[in-house]
């Protein structure tokens, strides 16, 4: 629960403490500086709450604002853009937003996949996965050209959506003895990794490092033994 609130707050949070999902709404809620109650979720066992707020999916992030629920992280973000106006994630103008839309579903649809797919598997399957993801990360590495973050000089709704790259990207090449992002191909991208990372709000709310590596690490063990023929 957050310190700084002394009662249950009208802002509710319910999110597990790994998902990179669950985390663009942490991201959002602080730099709106918008004070909420968290509920952390055991997926195996989810709560009769989480169920009651999110019967459709079953999961994780769920904002609940004064009774009312709101799932699935970027219609989230979208809502809490509409509903808290301080320091805007979007801009005014409508094509600019319109870019952070396409690129954060851009990443959720074309980057997350492949990086995913390299990272589940082994040789030249990893290798072919590998190639597929530069691809995709070519155009992210383009659209920052001139750019500090996406959304220009000021962290947006493209970054928040972008942002588990700073972090779990980094997880998974450890993980699987890979190099996705390397420096001399994606310079910009690498900055704007290390930069959006090392953002105070960003910073301070990243999952510990080393549960990260020892989850992931589980979960590959475990879908590369399902690919074994039996």
């Amino acid at each position: 629960m957050e310190a700084h609130s002394k009662k249950m707050a009208e802002v509710k949070l319910f999110r597990t403490w790994s998902s990179p999902f669950a985390l663009r709404t942490v991201w959002a809620l602080k730099l709106k500086v918008v004070q909420y109650d968290t509920i952390f979720e055991d997926l195996s066992n989810k709560s009769p709450l989480l169920l009651q707020y999110n019967p459709v999916h079953k999961k994780v992030p769920v904002l609940v604002h004064n009774g009312k629920s709101v799932a699935e992280s970027f219609v989230i973000l979208e809502y809490i853009e509409e509903t808290w106006k301080q320091n805007p994630l979007l801009s005014e103008d409508p094509h600019e937003r319109a870019a952070a839309r396409f690129w954060a579903k851009f990443g959720d649809e074309k980057v997350l996949p492949s990086i995913w797919e390299a990272f589940n598997s082994e040789g030249k399957e990893q290798e072919e996965g590998i190639v597929k993801a530069k691809e995709n990360l070519k155009y992210l590495e383009e659209e920052l050209k001139g750019k500090k973050f996406f959304g220009g000089e000021n962290i947006g709704f493209a970054d928040i959506a972008l942002g588990w790259l700073a972090e779990y990207e980094n997880v998974f090449e450890e993980v699987a003895s890979m190099k996705v992002i390397a420096e001399d191909e994606f310079p910009l991208l690498s900055e704007w990794k290390r930069t959006f990372a090392d953002a105070p709000i960003i910073k301070e709310n990243w999952p510990p490092r080393d549960k990260l590596v020892t989850k992931f690490l589980a979960h590959r063990e475990a879908n590369l033994l399902q690919k074994v023929p039996k």
